[in-house]
């Protein structure tokens, strides 16, 4: 037996319990894993609290990341006693995620931990830092440089936003970091790298087609309206790295900024990330990620208040990374 939070659905609400399993439960996987540690993502706040139609199947284990030790393998590439990271491939959506003491898993879903980090430290990363590290990723490679002019991201203070904070910060780029709480996560947001720190209601006043030139490049988090006055306000070639929508997932824009300037969105999808990419993207946070980030960034919860910081991850009210430790 072992120790869960399981989701069910009664009468069309997600109720959220900690339940104890037994092993014969566990979804057909190749990989039996001990897990150390999970993390809690926008996505998994959505489906703990039932405010986003995430959950495929019930009763369902959440948790999109996990990172742990495996126990038993069918598969030749990962042995019993190796340290691995799951992040994304649906799971905690429709199959049994990482808020759970163990979990079973196809090996292909698998990366072997980074060396020089611990489980804790990779769960600190997790799909958020991933989701951060392939958007500076493409920034990079559309041809952003430091000295091309200041980087904006949105949604700033939450785990995608902050991380890339820090990755854009230690690469040389000048950052502007938005965030709707200000007064309360200025100084953090600078602790991370950022030069600026501008109020989200600046972001809130619908776009018009086109506006003055302020950003070299993007990270957008948030989607929607926001997505569309940053884009109004790229530099000419400039390139936005688009990965998330808590502010909505409609973009009300115009073709205006891709045609007269030469903008670029990039889309940015975590989830089904190709295995070469996803360690290309581990190995470059491990080597540019400061000490410092983990400290500032990051707080550990138990499994006991994974629904309370949901409710209040998807109100906003979640500044950087938070970990479980089950």
């Amino acid at each position: 037996m072992f120790k869960a939070l399981v989701l069910d659905q009664h009468e069309k609400n997600t109720i959220a319990e900690i339940r104890q399993i037994d092993e014969s439960q566990l979804p057909e996987g190749e990989v039996l894993i001990d897990v150390d540690y999970s993390s809690l993502n926008y996505k998994d706040g959505l489906a703990i609290t039932g405010k986003g139609r995430i959950v495929r199947q019930f009763p369902m284990i959440p948790g999109i990341d996990l990172a742990g030790r495996v126990i038993e393998s069918k598969d030749s590439r990962y042995q019993p006693g190796d340290s691995v990271v799951l992040t994304g491939w649906g799971v905690g959506e429709g199959h049994w995620g990482g808020m759970a003491e163990k979990a079973s898993l196809k090996a292909d879903w698998l990366v072997p931990q980074p060396q020089g980090i611990t489980s804790k430290q990779a769960m600190m990363i997790g799909t958020a830092g991933l989701t951060a590290m392939l958007c500076v990723q493409a920034l990079v490679d559309a041809g952003v440089k430091p000295e091309s002019g200041e980087v904006l991201v949105t949604g700033a203070s939450g785990g995608v936003g902050s991380v890339a904070v820090t990755l854009l910060a230690q690469l040389s780029y000048k950052v502007a970091a938005v965030t709707g709480r200000v007064e309360e996560n200025s100084e953090l947001l600078k602790q991370l790298g950022a030069s600026r720190i501008i109020d989200r209601s600046e972001f809130e006043e619908p776009a018009r087609a086109l506006e003055k030139q302020l950003w070299a490049g993007a990270v957008d988090t948030v989607g929607s309206k926001v997505l569309a006055k940053v884009l109004a306000q790229m530099d000419y070639n400039g390139a936005v790295a688009a990965c998330g929508l808590a502010g909505g997932f409609d973009l009300p824009t115009t073709v205006m900024p891709f045609i007269l300037r030469g903008v670029k969105l990039l889309g940015i999808d975590s989830v089904s990330c190709p295995y070469q990419k996803r360690i290309n993207a581990w190995n470059r946070l491990v080597e540019i990620l400061p000490e410092s980030y983990y400290q500032q960034a990051c707080r550990e919860v138990g499994l006991e208040q994974a629904v309370e910081c949901a409710e209040a991850i998807t109100n906003g009210q979640v500044t950087g990374r938070i970990v479980i430790k089950l």
